[in-house]
């Protein structure tokens, strides 16, 4: 471009140098300037022209002039942009080829660094070099679009996400599980304790209540409620539900062994329920004595099982003993003074856990409460007794035939260790121990 601009102006000032030399020879003249090959005649030709006055001349010059100072503003200006156009494409260039850490691409719109570089190799020509630049840029465009689609792609499929990073993401998040499962744990054991203070509440609400119930109907009956000694009563349990049902103040220490013994007296129909129960926290089924259904009655340690040949529903009194050893698991079952059933393996070397409920007629799903009524026990039972050792079959036949009444070293039958709960729920005088002897 800039050999054209030099060529115009030396074109120029040879015409106006022949004029001026032509009229100081010959006054008046005026002759046309033209470029002449190198080789030839180098004499000045000279073409007569109608002659001119001066101001014309002058004018035409001027216009000229003026009309030659514009066409090269005009180039310089275009110049000035392609090079400034030129310089942003190559810089944007250099920055994508350093984005894509020196890598090539292939032939479908792609680059590499063996492509001939084109920004060195500019046509002279003005109509050339507009051409050349709007191919460059569509060729950059398309480079660019090309980049942004392959990094879309690669964060898309997580191939450019530190390795480090995703680790420390995942040991986050592997904390925050733990810290949410320590969090739930916490609050389940909230949960178990409230439900426990409750049941205690409501138990003490409820034998208060039943308390005062009891010796209003004393009262109204003219009696004092008081009994010939203090094991000489029973509780009476004449309904099916869930709301009625004794509780024995004390509680269970640790044991490895025990001996319980009861008068029991039924004859519901299927199963006479639960007579007994004991839980503890975290274990609702700790010592449980049940026949649900047609089933046998069952004697669950520990929510282990074991069935027990043992038939009381036939409606009259009935002395049961079953007794227990953490060795090896041993169970006995008595009935009447008789073994009946013997076994073993049953939660063997399992210490009877302390501090739990002791609940008569009733099967516990929590301590203390959340009972069913299909496995409430129907009847009448007096004098429960527990030891915490195994009794002897000449203790447990002795107390069965009424020669001697032995108390528990651990619960021992007592109308002031015994609650009843729920109307209908009742202490009465017990029969003569002779009249409850089914021999008799």
């Amino acid at each position: 471009m800039f050999p054209v601009l030099h060529g115009l102006l030396c074109f120029y000032a040879m015409c106006f140098g022949h004029i001026a030399r032509c009229q100081e020879e010959e006054t008046g003249k005026r002759y046309i300037c033209r470029a002449i090959p190198i080789n030839s005649d180098t004499s000045c030709p000279v073409t007569l022209l109608p002659e001119l006055n001066a101001g014309g001349q002058e004018e035409e010059l001027r216009n000229t002039v003026m009309q030659l100072r514009e066409t090269i503003l005009q180039q310089k200006e275009t110049i000035v942009n392609h090079l400034g156009t030129i310089n942003e494409l190559t810089t944007k260039l250099s920055l994508c080829e350093s984005a894509s850490d020196d890598g090539k691409f292939d032939s479908a719109g792609s680059w590499s660094k063996d492509n001939k570089n084109t920004m060195g190799d500019v046509p002279r020509d003005p109509n050339d070099t507009i051409d050349t630049l709007g191919k460059t840029m569509q060729s950059l465009k398309d480079r660019l679009e090309n980049l942004e689609q392959q990094q879309q792609r690669a964060n898309s499929s997580g191939a450019a996400f530190p390795g480090e990073l995703r680790d420390l993401l995942q040991r986050r998040l592997g904390d925050l599980e733990r810290q949410l499962l320590r969090k739930v744990n916490n609050l389940e054991e909230e949960k178990t304790v409230l439900m426990n203070q409750t049941a205690t509440h409501r138990l003490k609400t409820e034998s208060t209540l039943n308390t005062l119930v009891t010796r209003i109907n004393q009262l109204e009956k003219g009696t004092g409620g008081d009994f010939k000694s203090p094991e000489q009563f029973k509780l009476s349990l004449p309904l099916r539900t869930n709301y009625l049902y004794g509780r024995v103040t004390k509680s269970l220490p640790e044991m490895y062994a025990f001996t319980i013994c009861m008068w029991i007296k039924s004859s519901a129909s299927p199963g006479i329920g639960t007579p007994f129960s004991y839980g503890v926290p975290g274990q609702a089924n700790e010592i449980v004595l049940i026949e649900w259904g047609n089933n046998p009655i069952e004697l669950l340690i520990d929510d282990k099982v074991a069935q027990l040949p043992l038939s009381v529903r036939d409606g009259r009194w009935h002395h049961i003993c079953i007794t227990w050893t953490t060795r090896d698991g041993t169970w006995e079952a008595y009935q009447d003074g008789e073994k009946l059933g013997v076994g073993d393996n049953l939660a063997p070397w399992h210490p009877i856990k302390a501090g739990g409920a002791i609940i008569l007629g009733q099967e516990q799903d929590v301590v203390g409460g959340r009972f069913d009524a299909t496995q409430a026990f129907v009847g009448e039972l007096s004098q429960l007794n527990i030891w915490d050792r195994v009794l002897k079959p000449t203790e447990i036949q002795t107390m069965a035939n009424c020669s001697v009444y032995i108390s528990g070293n651990v619960i021992s039958w007592s109308e002031q260790t015994v609650e009843v709960f729920g109307r209908g729920a009742s202490k009465l005088p017990l029969e003569m121990c002779a009249d409850r002897v089914p021999n008799a």
